[in-house]
């Protein structure tokens, strides 16, 4: 926790910076600098607005002894390093399995619980799918999903049909760039079908109309310049928002929750006047599609780093969304509980009767090789 404390008695900002790096003391050093360079911008924007609060935002944390801090590192942090070392001989960094079924009863924004039913979409190992994104046309389902080779490093958008029985068919390419792809959220607006995927290695968000659906996609227009990432739009009281996170030229991409505003898709796409909105691994990154639960609320599926990125999912309620404010609650995280064998999740979306979700899986390396 980092926070910026002002004439030594009121805490007017907080930071919860993502260690992406954690088995590397200087580049996770590196990650929390990064984040506190961004809160004191961010704080001292807000002081020259006059928009610091008129209360202290919350009480100063009690300051551990560095003996403390020396032991809890020796005792808890090391060994979770080293054996994450032994992890990363043995299987693949990161590789992600994509979950699906199809029910008529409550989803898991209603439940806050994964439960059973799920099926594994299969893949051929040397590549994996993930941030799945359902969609249906003219009755049909179909999924875009991240599609990952491990030999190239770099993930392209493909599409995976489903029959009229809820069989996947087979996974195509439907998009590819120059750059990493990803987060595929895909709607219908203005009487067309369009795609808004993460492009955050190109340094740009770019929206994509499609000229044939689902295989044929073209670049509309660039939304929003920067490392964005998990873009995710959302209609509320006739504007249309963005929440994603921002690299912030350094730190995570995961920790850092930035909005932005237009009156149509076309823009112009102006940035919150908050920004960045909060920093906190815990629910800054979306994951997943604004959904609105049984009780009227509206629920953004956010991304929980506490133990690294991918390792869990919550659910946090839009509290309030306008011009001057945004208020979010802590998210409730999803009980893992359930038949889906990969518990730690990073994606939630459903449409219709198809829920979709991703967990990562411990995959075994290939002849010690990526």
């Amino acid at each position: 926790m980092i926070e910026a404390v002002l004439d030594r008695k009121t805490v007017v900002g907080q930071a919860r910076p993502m260690v992406d790096t954690r088995e590397s003391t200087a580049l996770g050093t590196e990650d929390v600098f990064a984040r506190a360079i961004t809160l004191v911008q961010s704080v001292t924007r807000a002081f020259a607005a006059d928009r610091l609060p008129r209360e202290a935002a919350a009480e100063i944390q009690g300051r551990g002894e560095r003996d403390g801090f020396i032991s809890a590192y020796l005792g808890s942090a090391l060994p979770r390093l080293g054996r994450e070392a032994l992890r990363r001989a043995r299987f693949r960094h990161a590789h992600w399995r994509v979950g699906y079924r199809f029910t008529d009863a409550l989803g898991v924004a209603d439940t806050g619980k994964l439960g059973t039913g799920w099926s594994v979409l299969p893949d051929p190992g040397d590549h994996f799918y993930a941030d799945p994104f359902p969609f249906w046309w003219q009755g049909q389902p179909f999924v875009f999903v991240e599609d990952y080779p491990h030999a190239t490093g770099k993930a392209v958008i493909s599409v995976v049909p489903f029959d009229a029985d809820g069989v996947p068919g087979e996974p195509r390419v439907v998009l590819e760039e120059a750059h990493h792809l990803s987060y595929p959220q895909v709607f219908e607006r203005d009487g067309a079908i369009w795609m808004l995927p993460e492009a955050s290695a190109g340094g740009k968000l770019t929206l994509y109309r499609a000229a044939g659906f689902p295989d044929s996609w073209l670049a509309e227009t660039v939304l929003v310049e920067g490392e964005i990432s998990d873009a995710t739009l959302f209609e509320h009281e006739g504007m249309l928002w963005l929440f994603a996170t921002d690299r912030d030229g350094h730190g995570s991409t995961s920790d850092t929750l930035v909005i932005f505003s237009a009156p149509a898709l076309a823009g112009p796409w102006r940035p919150h006047s908050a920004n960045p909105v909060l920093i906190d691994h815990r629910m800054a990154r979306p994951g997943g599609a604004f959904v609105r639960n049984r009780d009227g609320r509206v629920l953004l599926p956010v991304q929980d780093g506490t133990l690294g990125y991918g390792g869990g999912l919550g659910l946090s309620e839009l509290l309030e969304l306008n011009q001057q404010t945004v208020r979010l609650s802590p998210p409730l995280p999803i009980d893992a509980a359930g038949d889906f064998p990969y518990p730690k999740i990073h994606t939630l979306n459903r449409a219709g009767r198809l829920e979709m979700i991703d967990g990562i899986a411990a995959v075994r390396k290939r002849s010690g090789k990526q």
